[in-house]
């Protein structure tokens, strides 16, 4: 049978600290040897909070990781290169992304992702862009909703 260690570490950065140490510490399984290769399968996401399951083997105190995607807002934001999404959405635009980075999201989110279509699961992130306070190539992210709903050109 195999214990389940599931957490959030930003990316390229856990460490044998909290939450990750205490938890598998009592598996007996090697901290390090976790936490090395946790660092080296998320760096691709620095600075963003990436969640990990860690999978240990009680027999042979083996382990296996499932690195998951960072969620849709963390991506856009670190397209915008911003921190944190506007605390007014509705009337604050904080920066833009491309629909190009729209798409991008969206394909490499793909299962994560509602929609049956690379066009459905872009949607989906332009209607993140909405709650984050986030354009679309410079626009509006509702019309840009608006206009790809009605079968117009992005």
């Amino acid at each position: 049978m195999a214990d389940e260690v599931s957490v959030l570490v930003e990316g390229g950065k856990a460490s044998a600290g909290p939450p990750l140490g205490p938890a598998l510490g009592p598996l007996g399984v090697n901290v390090g040897q976790v936490v090395a290769k946790i660092n080296e399968e998320t760096r691709q996401f620095a600075g963003m909070r990436v969640p990990v399951v860690v999978k240990v083997d009680a027999a042979t105190r083996a382990f296996t990781l499932t690195v998951g995607r960072p969620p849709v807002a963390a991506l856009l934001l670190k397209e915008a290169g911003k921190e944190k999404g506007s605390g007014k959405p509705k009337s604050e635009t904080i920066g833009s992304v491309s629909l190009e980075a729209v798409r991008r999201i969206a394909e490499a989110k793909g299962e994560d992702l509602f929609g049956r279509t690379v066009e459905e699961r872009m949607n989906q992130v332009i209607g993140t862009c909405v709650s984050l306070g986030l354009s679309v190539d410079g626009e509006d992210p509702r019309e840009v909703l608006r206009r790809r709903k009605a079968g117009g050109p992005a």
